[in-house]
């Protein structure tokens, strides 16, 4: 609509601006709820997962570390665990570094 009365223009625009900021406020807050259930839940979930997978490591168990070195667990201490990759090779890693637990046996088929 044009307006020919420059005073109507400027009354009839900050109608619109008051309408446009509560509709802005909405908007932040569904990105925010959208962000949060394909972001930060899912990246919540695997530090939960992995907590419990570092819990549960015990003597004897087959891992694989971050670094891609396999082997099997020969001692679990507090910060650090003992690794056995090869016979009587031992190496001391960092237990938050441990990706996966491999099945049973799983060093040995390969």
């Amino acid at each position: 609509m044009i307006f020919s009365n420059p005073v109507i223009a400027q009354a009839a625009a900050p109608q619109g601006a008051a309408g446009g900021g509560m509709q802005m406020i909405i908007m932040m807050v569904v990105l925010f709820g959208l962000m949060y259930f394909m972001m930060i839940r899912p990246q919540m979930k695997r530090q939960k997962e992995h907590r419990a997978l570092l819990a549960g490591l015990s003597k004897g168990d087959e891992i694989v570390t971050s670094g891609g070195i396999a082997g099997r667990v020969d001692d679990v201490g507090e910060t650090f665990i003992t690794v056995e990759i090869a016979p009587n090779v031992m190496v001391k890693v960092q237990k938050g570094l441990v990706s996966q637990v491999l099945p049973k046996g799983s060093l040995k088929s390969v």
